[in-house]
């Protein structure tokens, strides 16, 4: 039920595969017009409906798991520049003063 490698806690698959009608609609359509393009078959809008039912319970979990390692290394990332990002110099009254004289 949960995506493997968490130790039981996290979000649960049904989450993970839920799709609006819309973009359920549309990823069929897709996978409709891939089998058209590039298989001996075409998908009647069940079979690729349960294709994409397949595809999301079975590799959804995987591509779920590395958009968040993605986000979270990049959050790191971000985290380790905090300091800089964030840093308000000191003393620099004069320093613009002298700049606003400049103008």
């Amino acid at each position: 039920m949960f995506p493997a490698g968490n130790g039981g806690v996290g979000v649960p698959t049904e989450k993970l595969t839920e799709l609006s009608a819309q973009d359920r609609q549309q990823a069929i359509s897709s996978l409709q017009t891939y089998a058209e393009q590039n298989l001996a078959e075409p998908l009647n809008t069940l079979a690729a409906g349960l294709l994409l039912d397949f595809f999301l319970e079975e590799i959804g979990p995987l591509v779920y798991n590395r958009a968040v390692a993605d986000a979270q290394q990049r959050m790191q990332h971000k985290l380790m520049d905090l300091e800089g990002e964030l840093q308000a110099d000191a003393f620099q009254y004069w320093p613009s003063r002298a700049a606003r004289k400049r103008r």
